[in-house]
């Protein structure tokens, strides 16, 4: 991989000398071993020690090692933890538009989705609207479309909805909660906990390589598509603010280069990895596959229409972070029409 400008002058900036290495626990809300969600979280460690030759070092940490996964935002604001492996939606609690950062109902592609981020003042939002907690986040891996869900029944109809629990993640759990489901906001590992509890009815997780290493099948025969509820997912480094700011230029330079870096093989690496699972849970576990119908489709936009209303009316905060959005899609909507075949 050819280094940039700034992570070429990080690395001839090593000194001769020996660095003090400092070794940073990075508490992930994703298990290391899931393709993508994890793995990517456990690989940028050692490339971020290369980088800074070994003076920083990040200590991967599986789920409830340090902290559990609905602990994870508050201990790194307090400074309990210095790092996490995150999605920014899990703090939609204290943060109201924390999941626009994530991924929301038929929202951008990867190139729209990093476009606004990179260039289009996304990266700036979001850590404006996340220093008050004294925390600091750097996109660091995108994902693939997800699946919409598995069900043990066919669905064929909003009603075929009412008074399913399920777990889904950000705010398409509350679209679904608008169309009669009993949704729940479950960090992956909660989520195979209730499945096997029979808490709940009902999950989305992921795309089919994750849904496939996790056995969702098991539990589930029926595998909807497309993700309508996020068609990108975003993925974030965080750290505590005062941990960021003690860092050196050269390691935050190494933390900024190798999770863009990582933005891109994710990337691509969500493309390439999903035939063969998709295939073996067919082929091998009788899972059905199903498209929505346009119907079905029709009422879940109708439900995120005003559900996203309601969002911007209580929560100046996220209204000002939707409305900009919105502002940068309407303009580079005219840019895909020209650019794109459909």
């Amino acid at each position: 991989m050819k280094l940039t400008p700034l992570a070429a002058a990080a690395v001839l900036g090593l000194s001769a000398t020996a660095v003090q290495a400092n070794d940073v626990e990075m508490q992930s809300i994703y298990q290391g071993t899931l393709p993508l969600l994890g793995d990517s979280g456990q690989n940028i460690g050692p490339r971020i020690s290369a980088l800074t030759g070994g003076s920083l070092n990040l200590i991967f940490r599986n789920p409830g090692e340090i902290v559990g996964g609905n602990e994870i935002w508050d201990a790194i604001s307090t400074g309990a933890i210095e790092a996490a492996w995150y999605s920014p939606g899990f703090a939609e609690s204290v943060v109201p538009s924390a999941a626009l950062f994530t991924a929301f109902p038929f929202g951008p592609d990867v190139r729209e989705y990093t476009a606004w981020w990179y260039n289009g003042g996304g990266y700036e939002l979001y850590n404006e609207v996340i220093a008050p907690f004294n925390v600091h986040g750097e996109l660091c891996a995108i994902l693939s479309p997800e699946a919409s869900g598995w069900f043990r029944e066919p669905i064929e109809s909003v009603e075929d909805l009412q008074g399913l629990r399920m777990r889904i993640f950000g705010l398409g759990a509350a679209v679904m909660q608008e169309l009669g489901v009993q949704a729940q906001n479950l960090p992956p590992a909660d989520t195979m906990t209730a499945l096997n509890l029979g808490t709940i009815d009902a999950a989305e997780i992921s795309f089919p390589a994750i849904d496939n290493a996790l056995g969702m099948y098991e539990h589930a025969g029926h595998y909807y598509f497309p993700g309508w509820h996020q068609q990108t997912s975003l993925i974030v480094f965080l750290m505590n603010g005062d941990s960021w700011n003690g860092l050196t230029d050269q390691e935050r330079a190494a933390v900024q280069e190798v999770c863009a870096a990582n933005v891109a093989l994710t990337t691509a690496q969500g493309e390439a990895i999903q035939l063969e699972p998709l295939a073996t849970m067919v082929n091998e576990h009788g899972v059905t596959v199903h498209r929505w119908s346009d119907e079905m489709l029709a009422a879940f936009e109708g439900a995120w229409e005003r559900v996203v209303a309601q969002k911007v009316a209580e929560s100046e905060e996220f209204a000002r972070v939707w409305n900009h959005i919105q502002d940068f899609r309407a303009q580079y909507a005219d840019w895909a029409a020209l650019a794109y075949v459909d």
